[in-house]
């Protein structure tokens, strides 16, 4: 058996990098049917997200399975690159090292935000596209659904899901949902088309909200970013009427100084009638006079107020993350030695039943040689038979039962192929 894992992450490619070696959906699926017919033999399972692209392939028979290099060569080939540009950025894992890390990832224990959940979601896309196309198999099956049960287990038995780390993350997990029961109903309004409000906008979306307004100095670049929520985009010179009309405010504009002063809030307020309003200042310098905050149903929070909450939230979950990684290493080990018995039971079986016929041959020939035997002292010499071949086999499989469960197997597993002739 063998399992190999090509691939790159936010830990050692640029985005640039990541961008050009990704696979979107469809050609995840067109890439998984190419490499279903180059190589028919193997498992493969795709992952393809927007911080890694993994290539995790598998096989009953190791002696199969493309080298590195090969599979390299079809990164390479599939987007139309030099060989050395996808060689120069990836990594390569093997055998359990492979498994450890599959756990690791769908845990969310080697994602950029330790904790989101986003992940084990994708890691279940690629794993049912893979079964969609047929690319999945024996090893793959047990593998992936092995790391959605641990990634369950992780997020089950420690607190590490449950504290977000990252601004946007917070912003509306611990504050914009301590001030609002329901999203579903709110009127966003995005100040500024930047990295952080998409996603900022991207959690909102998962919390229920639906309503959408983005308003960018670049008209384009806001339409742009509106169009990724089904909302609309206004002129920068509509930033007031937007604001009048909104619920929540997320603003991450790169302004030197404040869009919005005080003395511009209160000619507002009137026509807000005193409805709440909670406000995302993420920008640096702030984009909200401070002041504001002290105005009726007004609820402003700087990023210094979210990275605080982040930064208590990360001492909290560093203390999980030693629990973590030990149900990450438990379940490691009990996958492999479930893998290195299910390797060994074939041999097993022959070996069992090459003793078993060797017994029938010659209990037949004894009680023939002895002619009328009573049935109870043909049954004792019959049982005596089983005793002694079991006796024999007992410690070639129990040594092989233990090297199994230690993760190798192949040193005497091929020892006993030999000795006992079960290469047929």
């Amino acid at each position: 058996m063998k399992l190999q894992m090509i691939g790159l992450s936010h830990h050692n490619a640029s985005v640039e990098v990541r961008e050009r070696l990704a696979f979107s959906p469809d050609q995840a699926q067109e890439a998984l049917r190419s490499f279903r017919d180059r190589y028919p033999e193997i498992e493969t399972v795709l992952l393809s997200t927007c911080n890694r692209t993994e290539i995790y392939t598998a096989a009953i028979d190791g002696n199969v399975c493309p080298t590195h290099h090969d599979m390299v060569q079809f990164w390479a080939d599939f987007h139309h690159l030099e060989p050395q540009d996808v060689f120069d950025n990836v990594l390569e894992r093997t055998g359990e090292d492979v498994v450890r890390h599959l756990f690791t990832v769908a845990a969310s224990l080697d994602s950029m935000v330790v904790g989101e959940a986003q992940i084990l979601s994708q890691v279940k896309q690629a794993y049912d596209l893979a079964t969609q196309t047929d690319s999945a198999g024996t090893l793959t099956h047990s593998c992936f659904q092995a790391a959605i049960r641990v990634a369950k287990r992780v997020s089950n038995e420690t607190t590490i899901h449950k504290k977000r780390v990252s601004i946007p993350s917070v912003a509306v997990s611990d504050f914009a949902s301590n001030v609002f029961d329901r999203f579903d109903d709110k009127k966003v309004l995005i100040i500024g088309a930047g990295e952080m409000a998409e996603e900022t906008s991207r959690y909102l979306i998962d919390v229920g909200a639906k309503s959408f307004t983005v308003v960018n100095r670049s008209l384009e670049r806001g339409e742009r970013l509106a169009a990724n929520f089904n909302g609309r985009a206004l002129s920068w010179d509509k930033l007031h009427e937007a604001i009048i009309e909104a619920d929540l405010i997320v603003s991450t504009t790169g302004a030197t100084e404040p869009i919005i002063r005080l003395e511009e809030y209160k000619q507002l307020e009137a026509a807000r009638f005193q409805r709440t309003l909670f406000v995302l200042d993420l920008a640096i310098p702030r984009d909200f006079d401070p002041r504001i905050a002290e105005r009726v149903g007004v609820y402003l929070f700087s990023i210094d107020d979210l990275r605080h909450t982040c930064d208590k939230n990360r001492a909290a979950r560093e203390r999980e993350w030693p629990k973590a990684e030990r149900i990450i290493e438990e379940e490691t080990a009990k996958f492999m030695a479930d893998l290195n018995h299910r390797a060994t039971a074939p041999t097993i079986r022959r070996l069992k039943q090459r003793s078993d016929e060797l017994k029938e041959e010659e209990l037949k020939r004894l009680l023939n040689k002895l002619g009328e035997v009573d049935p109870k002292v043909a049954d004792e010499i019959t049982r005596s038979f089983d005793r002694l071949v079991n006796k024999l086999l007992h410690p070639p499989l129990e040594s092989l039962r233990d090297e199994a469960g230690s993760g190798s197997t192949e040193g005497l597993l091929d020892a006993l192929k030999r000795l006992f002739r079960l290469y047929d």
